[in-house]
């Protein structure tokens, strides 16, 4: 295993089998809820130059969400929420990639969630790369950020009779990343 970036020169593809696009928002006021995406494709490209010419796209299938609630699920991909039969993907496409001095990098980009972009950066922490018993060269990522849900227009909500309402306002995003080098 290395963990060196100026090993990471190529393209690598994410590995949806052992990567997780997860969330996490308070319900209730008082309990989190967890889910995550699980149909998804992406690359991240390095080139020789290094890392800070690299470049990231994710395209997430948004009906692919899964919080272990049918309910909830089917309440989530309604025009109350992700409006999934007008807005079918989730898209995040980098504008920079950059080391962070901490050994990981920080990859801003757009993210797209119904129709609405806004720019984040989401600070990775870089777990090395390691062949793997079939010959595949893998990197690994952990990154989080925090978003607010109602930059891209999911505002739906109900008030609690106890005061504050049922979603928080706040998602946090968890990523987990398995890339394999394609070329």
């Amino acid at each position: 295993m290395t963990t060196n970036l100026s090993d990471l020169t190529g393209t690598w593809t994410l590995d949806p089998t052992h990567t997780r696009l997860g969330f996490v928002t308070r319900h209730a006021m008082i309990t989190k809820v967890r889910g995550s995406f699980n149909d998804f494709t992406g690359t991240v490209t390095v080139p020789a130059e290094g890392i800070e010419g690299a470049s990231a796209e994710v395209v997430v299938t948004a009906s692919s969400i899964d919080t272990r609630n049918a309910d909830r699920d089917g309440h989530l991909k309604s025009n109350d929420f992700f409006a999934m039969e007008t807005y079918p993907e989730i898209t995040f496409r980098s504008t920079g990639i950059a080391a962070n001095g901490a050994g990981g990098v920080d990859v801003t980009g757009d993210l797209t969630i119904k129709g609405k972009t806004r720019s984040l950066t989401i600070p990775f922490d870089y777990e090395g790369t390691a062949t793997d018993p079939f010959g595949n060269l893998r990197a690994g990522f952990e990154g989080t950020t925090t978003i607010n849900r109602s930059d891209f227009d999911l505002t739906w909500n109900a008030a609690l009779e106890t005061g504050g309402v049922l979603v928080s306002e706040k998602v946090t995003l968890e990523i987990e990343v398995s890339a394999i080098k394609s070329v």
